[in-house]
């Protein structure tokens, strides 16, 4: 057998329960049916996320959401086909108002980075990824604990191979590829928004992309991989709807039908942000150059 055929190892580092199944979870389901290694690894219990479904927002709910949100991650890891690891953070909730309030007294923000940085490495140090996946500067969007995931996984990425840091953490290990994922892409919006428009039916993105400023760029710009995964979009829809508390199966991910997302829009975007290996860009694999190492 090939080295690809006994598999190589892609780590995923997610801020909460939800992030893996609604951020290149068709990219990770192709990837373990293929044969290779896929662990997501969630820095946050999700405690302080609000029920985004009302078919959930029922009495007991609240009073039990961090067991029902380790129970939907369990069932969304299964449907995907990947390992999963909890890092063991309080969610730090979205803050809202003008000024903003504290964060709450010991959540993810507020956290060293050293300690994350160390739960981290020793996930990494164990299983021992070839790749990782996790957010860009802006944290994909502007969540405090998006921000500091990406802060502890650039982090880990330069220290996980250091055998001065952290050794009692288990033994360094050196990733080869860092990826940020890219899911909000104005072109593949306005592929969709055309599609609607010429089926002749109510048009989800319309206000939405009127609200896009002009400044505002777009990320595809940013994209150096691009992953065909278009026939895991079934298992990658089957994860969502795992998150029953967060995500409304009649809402705003399930609004464009599959097959236009398959035909339209077959990939999922990444940057590559760190690499140790030559690979030439732009990609197709998240695996690209390493499969020689």
């Amino acid at each position: 057998m090939t080295e690809r055929a006994n598999g190589l190892r892609l780590m995923a580092v997610h801020a909460h329960p939800d992030d893996e199944s609604s951020k290149a979870a068709a990219t990770l389901a192709k990837y373990a049916a293929q044969g290779h290694e896929v662990m997501v690894v969630t820095l946050t219990g999700g405690e302080r996320g609000d029920i985004l479904n009302p078919a959930m927002d029922r009495p007991g709910v609240m009073d039990n959401i961090t067991q029902i949100r380790r129970d939907e991650m369990a069932a969304a890891a299964k449907a995907l086909g990947v390992q999963h690891r909890w890092l063991g953070f309080v969610d730090s909730g979205l803050p809202e108002g003008d000024p903003l309030p504290p964060l709450p007294e010991g959540c993810f923000a507020l956290v060293p980075l050293e300690e994350a940085n160390e739960r981290l490495v020793k996930v990494i140090r164990e299983f021992r990824p070839h790749v990782i996946i996790t957010y860009d500067e802006n944290g994909g969007y502007p969540h405090p604990d998006h921000i500091k995931c990406h802060e502890v996984s650039m982090a880990a990425w330069d220290s996980s191979g250091d055998p001065e840091q952290f050794p009692e953490a288990g033994d360094p290990w050196t990733p080869l590829k860092l990826y940020y994922t890219h899911g909000f892409i104005r072109d593949r919006i306005l592929a969709f928004s055309d599609e609607f428009e010429k089926a002749g039916q109510e048009n989800p993105f319309k206000e939405w992309l009127s609200k896009w400023r002009r400044n505002q760029g777009d990320m595809m710009g940013r994209v150096t991989t691009q992953v065909e995964c278009s026939d895991y979009f079934v298992q990658r829809d089957d994860a969502l709807r795992a998150h029953a508390t967060q995500i409304d199966p009649n809402g705003f991910f399930f609004a464009v039908p599959l097959e236009w997302q398959q035909r339209l829009w077959p990939t999922e975007e990444f940057e590559l942000a760190q690499t140790r290996v030559h690979t030439d860009l732009p990609e197709n694999d998240l695996f690209a150059g390493i499969e020689q190492q």
